[in-house]
């Protein structure tokens, strides 16, 4: 009699410590992408990302600008102002270069490589801890026997969203 006893208090003590444990541990995650506490973080300064490369694409700038203003605004709820912020992104398109990659028997490029290169600063003027001045590169690869201009707008949409994700990630994804 005794041992049903001993083992049922066994089972309410495994119970209740599971229980409590259960409790003191939670699980945390975002939807938005973001890892900003919105009762500290209201507003975002976005400047020009003007191009100073030794080549320029002249679209590329409004590609690369929007497409970094579209992600703010769908992962984050910072609003976007000019001006003093509570954040502030500036910076320059540092890079626009192609490379051969692949070389055929010929001797001949098969492949070329376009590289862009953007360099940001990122300013937090509530924790300076968190200020970034750092370049990111992304490239895509084409075949040589296209012609550049055919395929330039493509590449930069795509070399600009994977630019966006690394920078978001850096700045206000805190990752």
């Amino acid at each position: 009699m005794n041992k049903p006893s001993l083992l049922h208090r066994t089972d309410c003590w495994l119970i209740l410590l599971s229980l409590v444990m259960m409790c003191s541990c939670t699980i945390s995650y975002k939807l938005n992408g973001s890892a900003l506490n919105y009762d500290i973080y209201k507003t975002i300064n976005v400047g020009e990302f003007p191009i100073r490369a030794a080549l320029v694409y002249p679209p590329l700038q409004q590609t690369f600008e929007n497409e970094l203003l579209d992600a703010i605004t769908r992962q984050t709820r910072l609003q976007e102002v000019d001006g003093n912020a509570d954040l502030e992104m500036t910076g320059e398109i540092t890079g626009y270069s192609l490379s051969p990659q692949a070389v055929g028997t010929d001797a001949y490029a098969t492949e070329t490589r376009l590289t862009i290169t953007v360099r940001v600063k990122y300013t937090d003027s509530k924790n300076s801890a968190n200020d970034i001045d750092q370049s990111f590169s992304a490239y895509r690869q084409f075949s040589s026997s296209l012609m550049l201009t055919d395929v330039q707008d493509e590449l930069c949409q795509q070399i600009s969203e994977e630019l966006v994700d690394l920078i978001f990630n850096a700045t206000l994804g805190n990752w």
